[in-house]
Formats: structure tokens, sequence, C-alpha cells
């Protein structure tokens, strides 16, 4: 295998795998720790919340706001805007929250916001190898929450495994889907700064929801510290 084969081997390895097995890592957990509030769940999303707020404030909104004659300020507030919209519809699934729905039929319109979000935060995904980690740590808890709301539906085994795999696929999709249109390539600056403004209203939203009650948690701090050091890092 050629160098050149060899390197692209291993950023479509890195590209796409890492964040489908994000994904599927959450719901191995769920699976067999499986109580409807797994006690790791909110240290997991304190740590998610502050990889994903580091990865942002560190690596992405540099990368927009340092090209020349982009106005970056209007998309992130977008992606604000859009972000709001899908948690409206997905009831907060992106940052931990678990509602009661029919256990007969699967709830189509908060697994379809979900994979939506899915979608369009995995689109700049090529351009930013940061932001890879970040969605793979991101998909830990959304795989956790999804699969305990999915994986207790009186429907077929069939539609659950197909409903989950089709979630871990949709952040891969978007990053495929960018690096294989020309035309959208023009547009990459522009989907990066609508998933940062995305990013940015869930990670302060989970950090925010983490401290409620305003009472000093020690550990919840040291993993706070550990995802913004992390994040730094990369």
């Amino acid at each position: 295998m050629s160098l050149d084969h060899s390197y692209m081997y291993s950023a479509y390895l890195f590209n796409y795998f890492l964040p489908f097995s994000g994904a599927l890592l959450g719901m191995g957990i769920a699976y067999i720790v499986k109580p409807k509030a797994p006690k790791g769940l909110k240290l997991i999303l304190s740590f998610s919340g502050a990889f994903l707020l580091g990865i942002t404030i560190f690596h992405l909104l540099p990368s927009v706001f340092e090209v020349t004659g982009f106005n970056a300020g209007i998309w992130i507030v977008a992606g604000l805007i859009l972000q709001i919209i899908l948690e409206f519809l997905s009831q907060g699934a992106e940052h931990g929250h678990t509602h009661k729905h029919s256990n007969t039929r699967l709830p189509w319109v908060l697994f379809i916001s979900l994979c939506l979000h899915a979608f369009i935060e995995g689109i700049p995904m090529a351009d930013q190898k940061a932001l890879v980690w970040g969605i793979f740590i991101h998909k830990i808890p959304i795989g956790m929450v999804l699969f305990l709301m999915i994986w207790q539906l009186r429907v077929s085994l069939f539609l659950k495994v197909s409903c989950l795999v089709f979630f871990a696929l949709m952040s891969p999709a978007g990053s495929f889907i960018l690096s294989n249109s020309h035309g959208l390539e023009l547009w990459k600056t522009a989907f990066t700064s609508l998933v940062i403004g995305m990013l940015l209203h869930i990670a302060t939203t989970i950090l925010y929801e983490s401290n409620q009650g305003h009472a000093f948690n020690i550990r919840k701090l040291g993993i706070i510290l550990l995802g913004f050091g992390l994040s730094y890092s990369l």
C-alpha cells in the first residue's frame, strides 16, 4: 500500500469510524448498565460539555474568524437558533434529557431531530480534526440516552437496531457528503460556523444544568477541568 493510500485510509478511519464508534460505545454502555438513569451519566455529560466547549473555543472559533471577508457571527447565531429549534423537537436529548414516551411506537420527531443534529455537526469534520474527537465524546452520552429510549419500546428488534445504527451513521454521513461534493466545499466555513453556534448552545446548556443547585462538587470540577485541558491539547 502506497503512502498516499495509507494516509487516505487512516483519514477515512479517523473521520468516519471514530464518531460512529462513539455512538456505539454509548449504546453499549447503556446496554450493559441498563438503568433508566445511569449514575455516571451526569459526569460523562459534564466532561463532554467541557470538552465540546473547549474544542469550540480553542479550535473552531479561530478557524472561522481568521477567514478574511467572512461574517462568521451571523452563521454562529443561526446555529444557535437552529439548535434551539432542534432541541424543542428532541426535548433536550442532545444534553441528556430523557422523557417518557409511548412504549408502542418510536417517537419519530425526536429521532429525526437527533439525526439531523448529528448530520449537520458532522459536516465540517473532514477539515476539523479536533471536532472529530469532540463529536466522538459527545456521541457517548447521546448514544446512551437514545438506546435507553429505544430499547424499551415494544417494536421489532430489527427496527430498534436499524434506528440505532442509522443514528450512529449520521455524523460520518455529513462529513462524507461535504468531502465528496465540490459545490458544498465552498460552504465549509459557513457550515463550521453553523456548527459552532450549535455546539456553543449544547455545551453551555450541559455545563449550566450540571451545576443546578449550585452545590460545589470537587469531582465534577475535576472532570470539567480535564475536559478543557484535553480539548486544548489537541
